[in-house]
Formats: C-alpha cells, structure tokens, sequence
C-alpha cells in the first residue's frame, strides 16, 4: 500500500513536470535555492514554517546514521530512506513549480487562502 503511494506520488510528479506550458524540471532546479531563500524570509507564502521544518526533517532523516529500519538488513534497510526521498524531492519538485509559476505572476499574487505579507 505504501509502495503504490509512492509510486503514485513519483507519478503525479513526472506528470506536472511534463505538462505543456508547465515549468520544465532544469528551471525548477534552478528555482531550489531561490524558493528556500524567499520561503525563510517568509517573502513566498507557499513555503511556510512548517513546510519548512518537514523538508529539513526528511534531509536529515536521509543522512542520519539512525533509521526506523536499519540500514544493515539488506534488501530492505534502504527501503525507508528512498521513500522519504521520494517524498523529499516530488515536494521540492511540486513546491518549485509553484514558486516558478508565482514569481513569473509577480511577486505580489498571494495563494489562495493564505495572505501576502507585502
């Protein structure tokens, strides 16, 4: 069930990469480091604090030398930590695609919901 969820998540992803006049997988690298910074400054209202703190979480988790599974039983031990790099990059992937799609918008649009702190 976990493994169809991440397929279908790595899927879902591929899709919106792919997706004509949607922004293409080098310009959402590039917008990584940008995102990050405007989302810590609090500047880009679709990277909260929260969001944050869970992408932190999951780098941390991936070069941690302490795992739920242990990384010692083969065949499986990696298993945890490639689904939470899944998760990591289908989230910076997605995310980055918004950001893109907001900065080229102007800076100004606020997501829905949420209100712009300019």
């Amino acid at each position: 069930m976990v493994k169809a969820g991440r397929a279908a998540a790595t899927w879902r992803a591929y899709r919106e990469v792919s997706r004509p006049g949607s922004p293409g997988l080098v310009a959402r690298l590039r917008a990584l480091p940008r995102m990050l910074r405007a989302g810590m400054r609090g500047d880009y209202p679709g990277l909260t604090k929260g969001k944050l703190a869970m992408l932190g979480m999951a780098v941390v988790y991936i070069v941690s030398p302490i795992d739920v599974v242990p990384d010692f039983l083969l065949g499986i031990g990696v298993v945890d930590d490639f689904g939470v790099f899944l998760w990591l990059m289908t989230a910076l992937l997605g995310e980055s695609g918004r950001y893109v799609d907001w900065e080229t918008e102007g800076v100004h649009r606020t997501i829905p919901g949420r209100a712009s702190r300019r």
